[in-house]
């Protein structure tokens, strides 16, 4: 049995400025009709900085959504047709000055496929140079420099849950490893 789902019907719930809300009617592989609540985002990039001493770059901030605040590793969102790598050079010069003078593709991932298209590209950093940082406007966050193998400690014990960090971070962690 093939598993798919095809779009029958789409109502729109909410435009916003971030991401736009459907509910669709889709028939699943079994001919019956389900509804599916899609949260339709352009993605975004997310970059793990690690210098030559193996410390990584991050940055803390509160998450409203959440109501707490979070370590994680510098991303932004991707405007429509932007390319990542441009987009991840850019998240990273904003959020800790730095900018990198060799990058490399971690791959990418989708924080929560069940409801949402989000795709993340994350990249690995390395050759930094130091600058100001250049946040955006209503931007609050603070850079922080820790040793990636703590860092990668600190996911194990569920200090740190957002998942774009634990992905990247346990990535680069393996990959520089190796």
């Amino acid at each position: 049995m093939e598993f798919t789902e095809k779009r029958i019907e789409r109502k729109d719930i909410f435009d916003g400025y971030i991401f736009n809300v459907y509910l669709d009617k889709v028939e699943i592989s079994d001919g019956s009709i389900r509804p599916r609540e899609v949260v339709e985002h352009n993605g975004g990039v997310c970059v793990v900085a690690v210098d030559d001493d193996r410390y990584i770059y991050m940055v803390r901030q509160f998450r409203y959504a959440v109501g707490k605040m979070m370590l994680e590793i510098p991303a932004g969102k991707l405007e429509k047709g932007e390319d990542p790598l441009e987009a991840a050079k850019r998240e990273l010069s904003e959020e800790t000055g730095f900018t990198a003078g060799e990058w490399t593709s971690l791959g990418h991932m989708y924080p929560t496929p069940g409801y949402c298209s989000e795709k993340l590209y994350v990249y690995l950093a390395r050759n930094l140079t130091a600058g100001e940082m250049h946040l955006d406007d209503g931007e609050i966050l603070t850079a922080e420099k820790l040793r990636l193998s703590d860092v990668a400690d600190m996911i194990m014990r569920g200090e740190v849950s957002d998942a774009k960090t634990v992905f990247g971070v346990l990535k680069a962690d393996k990959l520089i490893s190796d």
